[in-house]
């Protein structure tokens, strides 16, 4: 009889064990398409970290996608790809294009675009680190919410849509010159000088300023990274959060 309640209670605690993993799935990203219109997300991974869900995929309006976040180190890159298109047996976006591929396969996309950045499970306390950056421009608002993390967890982005504000030299029209407003360059992209850009003698945190054209997305979405030596005020520290949100558009 002891034998038998042995081979049970072994069983039982197999079962159990079992049932907690495949209740525990750790870290989750899920993109939401709160825009009205298709957006064609894109995962870019640095260098050396695995691609993600091939890349890029569709994500009609009012509808999410979720996927399982490696669970090793990853860091990496997310933005919309906008008014998209597949003729002629070619695909393009109007915005944040990665090379006329609807999966981009590891590669980056083109500027201007509102970008999410990622690095998860790094650290002793198993920190996920994320920000959303206006330095390239911006194509989309975007947000990044976390989900039962522990410690500092600050949803961090940018709600408003900077397209209907955006300067006159910093717009990006669909079709060229004629067509409406698709995105807001950088000061960087739209004059290319080395001030703007933090290049050469303006590579550092002394010499990297704030700009005009900087501050004018500051000023709308204070809770990102602007210029490339900024530093948002909203810092943050989230340990083993169940699931990082990208929502575009509010």
């Amino acid at each position: 009889m002891a034998s038998s309640s042995f081979v049970f209670l072994t069983a039982t605690f197999l079962i159990l064990c079992t049932l907690t993993k495949a209740t525990n799935p750790g870290l989750f990203l899920t993109l939401v398409n709160n825009c009205p219109f298709t957006v064609w997300p894109a995962i870019q991974p640095n260098s050396g970290h695995p691609v993600l869900e091939r890349g890029g995929f569709a994500l009609h309006t009012l509808t999410h996608h979720s996927f399982p976040a490696p669970t090793q180190h990853w860091s990496g890159r997310i933005w919309a790809r906008t008014d998209c298109t597949y003729a002629n047996n070619r695909f393009s976006c109007a915005t944040g294009d990665c090379g006329n591929r609807l999966e981009c396969n590891g590669l980056g996309g083109a500027t201007p675009a509102t970008l999410a950045q990622f690095s998860l499970h790094h650290g002793h306390t198993d920190l996920s680190s994320y920000a959303v950056s206006l330095v390239d421009g911006f194509n989309v608002p975007m947000t990044v919410t976390p989900h039962e993390g522990k410690g500092q967890c600050p949803v961090v982005g940018c709600r408003a849509n900077l397209l209907a504000t955006c300067p006159d030299k910093l717009q990006l029209r669909s079709p060229p010159g004629h067509g409406p407003v698709v995105a807001c360059k950088s000061g960087c992209e739209a004059f290319g000088t080395d001030e703007l850009c933090c290049r050469n003698h303006y590579n550092s945190p002394q010499t990297c300023r704030a700009s005009t054209f900087s501050e004018f997305f500051k000023h709308a979405c204070p809770a990102t990274f602007t210029y490339a030596h900024d530093s948002p005020s909203l810092m943050h520290e989230c340990s083993s959060p169940r699931e990082l949100k990208v929502i575009f558009c509010h």
